[in-house]
């Protein structure tokens, strides 16, 4: 490590803290496993606590070939695999939240619980398509200033975005998406818009699951979240306040305290 050869493709992984349990942390499209930062730095006391960048994305190279959800699917499989952690905890957010539902339907025994953030099931609102490959041709050409307002209102609530005390933060935020690398995040850009919905597999995941969602999320809105964990048996719902499609950065005590209750939850009704 940091970088793991895995299912074809190299990633770069971060393996952190200590405990009997390990939590994998899968991130959303344009970040990195950086944008679980707030959630490490408070689980690892507890917990090994593993982020890891999809292909192409953060400091993980591009993909030697093209790919789709079932592909980053098999690369968190293979990852669970080679650090022989399974079963563990999986966090997954927006992307991250359909690689994990990929796992839990149909590789359940890699998986202990299943954490999804800011996601949803079904398949790309065919509204969001063209908007989204507009924005990625302007990106080829100039680069992301022009579109950098537009994502960053994709991404996070106007809390986050306009709240003097987090400019810091802000400024941070913008940079990292400022030096995204054009041909990769192009290719993750079209695995998530024409992803397959993973709708009619819901009804297969035993595994115990906590939806969280950030109650002002534009990219995907509680509706479609909520389908998604009325369709999956026994999941609980957390609604974090001033939150958007960033969740775990614009409220990073809420999720980190959300999925902690969760695992102790888990732990209690084991031992009763």
């Amino acid at each position: 490590m940091p970088i793991l050869t895995l299912n074809g493709a190299e990633l770069y992984v971060e393996d952190s803290g200590t405990g009997a349990e390990t939590i994998i942390f899968s991130h959303g499209l344009l970040w990195s496993g950086r944008m679980f930062d707030g959630q490490v730095a408070g689980l690892k006391s507890k917990f090994r606590c593993v982020t890891y960048d999809h292909r192409g994305q953060g400091q993980s190279p591009p993909s030697p070939t093209p790919y789709d959800m079932d592909t980053l699917a098999d690369d968190a499989a293979a990852l669970i695999a080679k650090l022989g952690v399974g079963p563990c905890h999986f966090v997954g957010l927006s992307m991250g939240g359909f690689v994990g539902m990929r796992l839990a339907a149909r590789k359940p025994d890699l998986l202990r619980s299943l954490v999804l953030v800011d996601t949803a099931a079904d398949t790309e609102p065919k509204m969001n398509v063209p908007k989204y490959r507009a924005m990625s041709f302007v990106t080829r050409l100039f680069g992301y200033r022009p579109v950098l307002g537009q994502v960053m209102k994709i991404m996070f609530a106007a809390p986050f975005r306009t709240d003097p005390a987090r400019d810091a933060e802000r400024r941070t935020m913008e940079q990292r998406l400022l030096g995204l690398r054009d041909a990769p995040t192009r290719a993750a850009l079209e695995a998530v818009i024409t992803r397959r919905a993973i709708e009619d597999e819901l009804g297969k995941i035993q595994t115990p699951t906590l939806v969280v969602h950030g109650a002002e999320d534009t990219a995907i809105v509680e509706a479609r979240a909520r389908r998604m964990a009325d369709a999956i048996r026994g999941s609980r719902w957390v609604s974090i306040p001033r939150a958007g499609h960033s969740s775990s950065i614009e409220e990073p005590e809420a999720v980190t305290r959300a999925i902690a209750e969760f695992i102790d939850g888990m732990r209690g009704r084991s031992a009763a």
